[in-house]
């Protein structure tokens, strides 16, 4: 895993981020203008603190398959797929963008999942046909929303005669998926991003065209406005310690329902047939006349109205991320506990500033979400009715 800092932070009026995407630029003088870049398909956006795991061998698919939340065994060349890897109860340890070229699967991860996922995936080759690898020294990822990525100038690697891109399923539900998302158009069908692997050794020329203006480039927090307003989730950003996949809505693109065995798929099932996610994601519209935008892990209020004696506002989740959207104006993801009614109002405290930012929820994960068996609950032994 690399923690060098990009060769396009010397790009004229880059400015450096912080947090889960140090190491590459937050912006290049004007977020608004690079998310329409990015959004007409004309900018690209640098990724290269990404990591990426490779695993050859013939075995590859069928053992992705059958340690992880989606049917990969059957991925074709050059077909683009998402996979969870979860713990034995469920909850979310890892997310992969995976694709195949035909004799070797590619997982690109956010950067603080790569020691871990590569050295679980080691332990777990045990006598099967497969290498796993950090191929991160060796390519880096590009993001872009183009059409053709070859059309914005960059130099695809293809190792094995197959273009190394990864195109994201969010934009429609995955065959064997579920959306919980009740919005008859969903925003992620106009989400048409791509990763794009590229040599490494590359990023300096590519830096030095970019000074020209060509590509264009456009940083992070284009592309996490963009993320938010499509409702897709980032590991890095909306997964703690307890997340389970339908919190999330994240059986849209990255759990088939109806695969062999997997660590976590019990927990999985009986959530989807039988419960309920005990949290839920939302998108919030945020209150943007004092210009304080609220950070990841600030607390989210809902008014209580009842009792009255009870009256105020309580804690009920947090923001996951947060962005200034060119056309919607300041939103932000963030997860809140199932029963806060959909109508509730709500209010973000900003831990750095101490301000309090009024909010709007928009229903990504409804309350309602899960029990899809309708199985009529029995009635607890001694109650009379």
């Amino acid at each position: 895993m690399t923690d060098a800092v990009s060769p396009l932070l010397a790009t004229p009026g880059a400015v450096r981020a912080d947090g889960v995407d140090d190491g590459v630029a937050a912006h290049y003088g004007n977020p608004n203008v690079e998310q329409r870049r990015l959004e007409d398909g004309s900018a690209v956006v640098d990724l290269s603190h990404a990591g990426i795991v490779s695993v050859t061998g013939p075995d590859r698919l069928t053992w992705l398959n059958s340690i992880s939340s989606q049917a990969l065994d059957r991925l074709a060349p050059g077909e683009s797929s998402e996979t969870l890897i979860l713990d034995p109860q469920g909850r979310i340890e890892y997310d992969a963008h995976v694709f195949d070229d035909g004799v070797t699967s590619w997982l690109l991860v956010d950067r603080v999942e790569t020691a871990g996922l590569f050295g679980w995936l080691d332990r777990m080759r045990f006598t099967l046909r497969v290498e796993v690898a950090d191929r991160t020294e060796e390519f880096a990822t590009i993001g872009t929303m183009a059409t053709d990525a070859a059309s914005v100038g960059l130099e695809i690697a293809a190792p094995n005669g197959v273009s190394l891109v990864w195109r994201d399923p969010w934009s429609e539900i995955a065959v064997g998926g579920w959306q919980y998302a009740s919005e008859i158009e969903h925003p992620a069908g106009a989400w048409n991003f791509s990763e794009v692997l590229v040599p490494r050794a590359s990023l300096t020329a590519l830096a030095e065209r970019a000074g020209t203006g060509a590509p264009v480039l456009a940083g992070t927090l284009a592309l996490d406005a963009l993320r938010i307003a499509a409702w897709r989730p980032r590991f890095s950003t909306e997964v703690d310690e307890r997340s389970i996949p339908h919190e999330l809505d994240w059986l849209r693109s990255a759990v088939h329902l109806e695969k062999g065995c997997y660590r976590g798929q019990e927990t999985v099932a009986k959530v989807h047939n039988l419960g309920h996610p005990p949290r839920r994601l939302v998108m919030l519209h945020l209150d943007g006349s004092d210009t304080v935008l609220p950070a990841h892990g600030d607390e989210v209020f809902a008014e209580k109205k009842r009792p009255e004696s009870e009256a105020g506002w309580r804690g009920v989740g947090s923001v996951t991320s947060s962005a200034i959207h060119h056309e919607l104006g300041p939103i932000a993801l963030a997860v809140i506990r199932r029963g806060v009614p959909v109508d509730a109002p709500l209010q973000v405290h900003t831990a750095e500033t101490g301000e309090i930012v009024a909010a709007a929820q928009v229903v990504v994960v409804p309350p309602e979400a899960g029990s899809t068996a309708g199985i009529p609950r029995m009635p607890r032994l001694g109650i009379r009715r």
